[in-house]
């Protein structure tokens, strides 16, 4: 469907050709903290554009994050701040993944800045996705749930073995090995025993735990992976690794054969269908309220 952006470096360079948003389009805000700006947005837009609701895209980002790999300036013309949008309403907010999962929360130089704009989705947007870093420090925010250092990378796609069979979220990615997602990330949720009474695990690995969380008292969904990435994204950071001679290990149940030239894309759909029914889960809230 329709995909209206209101800022972004692919608006601004031209990469992006809106089409006029229906009436009824979902306001939908994406704080991306990737480094891979102009990639994050494509990735994101792409997967709204192949789904059933119009959205419209305003893309914010940290104010008082310091950049290194992307002008200051550049983002600043080009993204809202809090700042800007703090007297708006949006129907969702979607905080992309960081390369700062190996810092202390705390360290994070926008950390608390992020924790405002945890505290303000409360009341200005109907729901919160947290994906990969995001949704450890999301929960860690929330919940006080700590992370903590794996010895491997988890690094590939890995499917659900323990699926909610009553979640929305996860309408029509019930079956066994229905739902897939990218995994890219040096940290695991350590989770306790008893989890909070609003918390709920929908979605499971057995080798890496959970996929997505849920609390409809924060109005939020965690989940651990990138739902968003493209086909080529696990390969271009293998071989980016590899470039800089960093330890780094093939991605798991990714690469089709040993040449590593032919890929699994099977997490597509999953995906398409896991953002379909966030989207409908904003809707309906909507008219519930």
């Amino acid at each position: 469907m329709t995909v209206t952006v209101v800022n972004g470096l692919l608006k601004a360079q031209q990469q992006w050709l809106n089409q006029p948003a229906g009436a009824s389009a979902m306001r939908i805000l994406i704080l991306n903290l990737m480094p891979t700006k102009l990639t994050t947005e494509r990735q994101f837009l792409q997967r709204f554009s192949a789904l059933n609701e119009d959205v419209t895209v305003t893309f914010m980002y940290p104010a008082t994050h310091h950049f290194k790999s992307v002008p200051r300036a550049l983002v600043a013309k080009n993204y809202v701040t809090l700042a800007e949008v703090a007297d708006q309403q949006f129907d969702g907010l979607i905080v992309t993944g960081a390369p700062v999962e190996q810092l202390r929360f705390e360290a994070v130089d926008y950390w608390q800045e992020f924790e405002t704009i945890v505290t303000w989705a409360q009341t200005h947007v109907t729901n919160t996705l947290f994906e990969c870093w995001a949704a450890q420090a999301g929960l860690y925010a929330q919940f006080n749930i700590r992370k903590q250092l794996v010895a491997q990378k988890i690094f590939g796609i890995f499917q659900a073995t323990t699926v909610n069979e009553q979640s929305r979220l996860l309408r029509g990615l019930q079956g066994r090995g229905s739902l897939k997602m990218p995994q890219s990330r040096h940290t695991q949720l350590d989770l306790p025993a008893d989890l909070p009474a609003d918390l709920q695990v929908v979605a499971a690995n057995d080798e890496i735990g959970p996929l997505i969380l849920t609390s409809p008292q924060q109005k939020a969904v965690y989940v651990t992976g990138h739902p968003e990435y493209e086909a080529e994204t696990l390969a271009n950071e293998y071989f980016r690794d590899r470039r800089k001679q960093l330890p780094i290990k093939l991605p798991q149940h990714y690469f089709a054969d040993q040449t590593l030239q032919k890929i699994r894309y099977n997490w597509q759909s999953a995906s398409c269908q896991l953002y379909e029914n966030w989207l409908g889960s904003l809707k309906l809230a909507k008219v519930e309220s």
